[in-house]
């Protein structure tokens, strides 16, 4: 009788792991191409890893000003790498199967739902074609507002621009095209542009949100309610926008290298731009290697919390920040079980918040020491502890503003923030999920009842 060997399958953790692997891979080769430099010669291959990773896993770290180092044909790649990372290539990858008229069966909507941290969909195929919808009608609107500012005053490519800092503000990137205006500033020369800042505000804040919560909103007419979820995210984004601007106005006001120079309709702006852009967008309007110590600390439990899950961002999420608030509340009150908004929260989310603390500190940590001790002269601005934080939190939280270290490490340190971009865009959770070859089945399994002593 003949033996049919069982067919192993991919976890969706090592799916979505071995997929921006290979996004990563390819975005590296075609930058390396002469054809993507505007110098027209082949680009070191490390370099183009280090900017493809940095696009794929939307942080915006660079080695090279895009504006002026890249091509447009180099240009268009990183924007389609992002445009992937952003929006999850195992979501892109389900959406064209839907355009093709194939079945989508459990497992592919199990990998997809994995790039989007939820565990199910009970209509897949209408939420996968929303994300891609949506997605461009919010790009293509950010892109038409952005062109009215920037078309008087860079003409042709000045469309472009808007097309490209659309993209890469509703992905939550920070890449953009503003070399022109001075290498490695960033927005800096758009400081006193509300068309510019406000609009990829209002891109990064929706990217940001996440797709669970637009499919709420969609759907609210029916429902006539909001999801657990949708209004955590909501209360924490609000809540974290108002305290960052503040926070910025508070600690730079005075700062005559930042906001001090600035009126107040301008000092506004600018802190509520970078409230929004240090969470998880990576965006500069103010100068960050420029900010005090202070401000730079600020900005590290900005980065490190990030966006919501489901989402263009990274970080640790702001629904994680809730759920340590909320058991940390429901254990002074007494209360036998976790509570928000008056639901009891489930002992695997607690399990699952204690981990993914656990792991993002462990990879900070560890960036953290690698950056500071592959400095190669300590001493240099931007290489002191500070700015190594800053910049191994960036890393993590994909967020890609810098307080200059990245910029001032070596090939070491520089292999180990491409590690850390990567670690933080799929997760840290999901990577260690992915080596994971052979979990036991430990449901029957009874263990003895242990007590130790906390605090």
């Amino acid at each position: 009788m003949p033996v049919f060997k069982k067919e192993k399958r991919s976890s969706p953790a090592r799916t979505l792991v071995l997929g921006f692997l290979i996004i990563i891979a390819a975005g590296t080769f075609l930058l390396c191409l002469p054809a993507s430099s505007k110098a027209g010669k082949f680009t070191n291959p490390f370099d183009c890893l280090f900017t493809a990773t940095s696009a794929a896993c939307v942080t915006g770290f660079v080695v090279y000003d895009t504006w002026a180092y890249w091509s447009v044909m180099g240009q268009i790649i990183i924007a389609l790498l992002i445009q992937v990372g952003g929006l999850g290539f195992v979501t892109i990858i389900t959406f064209f199967n839907i355009a093709a008229g194939k079945k989508l069966g459990f497992r592919t909507l199990k990998n997809a739902s994995e790039d989007l941290t939820e565990s199910s969909f009970q209509n897949g195929r209408k939420i996968f074609v929303r994300i891609i919808k949506y997605s461009m009608i919010f790009e293509a609107a950010g892109a038409v507002i952005m062109s009215f500012a920037l078309f008087p005053k860079y003409g042709g490519y000045g469309i472009w621009m808007a097309v490209f800092m659309s993209i890469t503000a509703f992905c939550n990137a920070g890449f953009d095209l503003a070399g022109m205006e001075g290498e490695f500033s960033s927005l800096i020369g758009f400081q006193d542009n509300p068309a510019v800042l406000v609009t990829i505000a209002v891109l990064i804040i929706i990217g940001g949100l996440g797709f669970i919560v637009w499919e709420n909103f969609l759907t609210f007419r029916e429902s006539k309610k909001l999801s657990l979820h949708s209004r955590t995210v909501l209360v924490m984004t609000g809540a974290l926008i108002l305290a960052g601007t503040l926070f910025f106005l508070f600690s730079e006001w005075n700062n005559p290298k930042t906001l001090g120079k600035m009126d107040f309709g301008e000092k506004l702006l600018n802190a509520f731009f970078s409230s929004v852009t240090s969470r998880t967008a990576g965006f500069d309007s103010i100068s960050m290697g420029d900010m005090s110590e202070f401000t730079q600390m600020g900005t590290v439990l900005l980065m490190f919390v990030g966006a919501a899950p489901g989402s263009t961002g990274g970080g640790i999420k702001i629904t994680t920040l809730m759920v340590v608030i909320v058991t940390v509340s429901s254990y002074i009150k007494n209360k036998n079980d976790v509570e928000l908004f008056h639901h009891k929260l489930d002992k695997l989310v607690i399990y699952r918040t204690v981990v993914t603390l656990a792991l993002s500190f462990t990879a900070v940590g560890l960036c953290f020491f690698a950056l500071y001790f592959s400095m190669p002269a300590k001493d240099s601005p931007g290489a002191g502890a500070v700015q190594c934080l800053f910049d191994a939190v960036s890393a993590f939280s994909t967020t890609g503003l810098t307080a200059g270290a990245a910029a001032q490490t070596g090939i070491a340190g520089k292999i180990v923030l491409i590690i850390t971009m990567f670690l933080g865009r799929v997760g840290p959770v999901s990577v260690i999920m992915s080596l994971v070859m052979n979990i036991q089945n430990r449901k029957n399994i009874v263990v003895p009842e242990g007590h130790i002593l906390i605090g």
